[in-house]
């Protein structure tokens, strides 16, 4: 009988776990003991690695469950109303009560000549969203960044951040005291002798204005996350860019923007994904002003016709038909992305 002594054993393990190390560098798909693919542990494994988690991450789970609940009562419960877009549904007769008609809501839809005009509006307006007021906070963070003076910087920054903490009645209001029928802006224009002017009710111009409301509302609060990968990038680079004679500009084209550029894929996929949502408040507030042939959107379609008009098959169809050319959206963007280079979003 031969007894191992303490000095064999561990000589033992070590070259079990040399042999497991060469095993490993020779056999790029094989993997260490120590670190296992939780997809190729047992069930019981894998309820051991997800136990043990959560007791070691308590308080980090514990402050994802109120974001969780948020999205499972008002975004993923919600999601069996989806079936009142295939229904002749009354709120008298509820879910079991209404009828089931196919695709005839849509086929209503497609057929209303309300819904072709609101859905060109609403691609309008997103179309002038995202070439404008998408690459305003990018513009506005690469400026700031370019401040030498941090006290001249912090107080541009607090002056732009505060529209974003304003509601829409308070930004449409302001907006109406200086464009306005009886604003500065037409008091300025009858003291000139040149007529009056009320930009607020100008149909023609009036997705313009809205576009310019989006811009003025938010893009200092869109600063902070290209702030944020702005600050992310080694001062290194620039250090040595500059030792090379590269200018400011010559430093942000080829050193900033390459820096930023996952985080601005990453948005664009996300409001690519949001397209058909052009800001429901803002525009109900100033429908009334420009008429429905100028401001009637996706949502206020489905305000109007749904919650006002008692059509609930045709606003659902309209609500599912946004949601599923959002998700397209989102797919499509995510492929080309993947497809340039970049990561994507999933």
């Amino acid at each position: 009988m031969v007894v191992e002594t303490e000095d064999d054993a561990v000589t033992s393990i070590q070259r079990r776990d040399r042999i497991g190390r060469e095993a490993v560098a020779t056999h790029p798909g094989a993997t260490s003991p120590s670190r296992l693919d939780p997809r190729s542990l047992p069930p019981s494994g894998r309820m051991r690695r997800l136990t043990h988690a959560l007791r070691r991450h308590k308080a980090i789970y514990l402050l994802l469950l109120p974001g969780m609940l948020y999205f499972l009562l008002f975004h993923y419960l919600p999601l069996a109303g989806v079936s009142i877009a295939f229904m002749d549904y009354s709120p008298f007769l509820g879910l079991s009560g209404s009828s089931w008609i196919g695709l005839d809501n849509f086929a209503k839809l497609f057929d209303d000549p309300e819904f072709a005009s609101t859905v060109r509006n609403t691609l309008v307006i997103s179309f002038l969203q995202i070439a404008f007021a998408f690459p305003a906070p990018i513009l506005l963070a690469l400026l700031l960044n370019s401040l030498l003076s941090g006290r001249v910087k912090r107080m541009v920054q607090t002056v732009v951040y505060l529209p974003h903490f304003l509601s829409w009645v308070i930004v449409i209001a302001v907006w109406q005291q200086v464009l306005g029928g009886a604003g500065a802006l037409a008091d300025l224009f009858q003291q000139l002798g040149l007529g009056s002017v009320n930009v607020m009710a100008n149909a023609e111009t009036f997705k313009i204005l809205l576009t310019a409301q989006v811009i003025w509302k938010d893009v200092g609060w869109g600063t902070i996350i290209f702030f944020a990968a702005i600050a992310s990038i080694p001062t290194q680079l620039y250090e040595s860019a500059a030792v090379d004679g590269a200018g400011p500009l010559r430093r942000t084209w080829h050193i900033t923007l390459p820096g930023i550029l996952p985080v601005i894929v990453l948005l664009l996929i996300l409001k690519l994904g949001d397209v058909l949502s052009v800001g429901f408040e803002q525009i109900l507030l100033q429908q009334p002003s420009v008429g429905a042939e100028a401001a009637q959107v996706l949502d206020t379609f489905v305000y109007f016709r749904g919650v006002l008009g008692g059509d609930w098959g045709i606003g659902a169809a309209a609500g599912l038909l946004k949601g599923v050319i959002g998700t397209l959206m989102i797919v499509a963007a995510n492929r080309m992305a993947r497809r340039a280079g970049s990561e994507g979003l999933f």
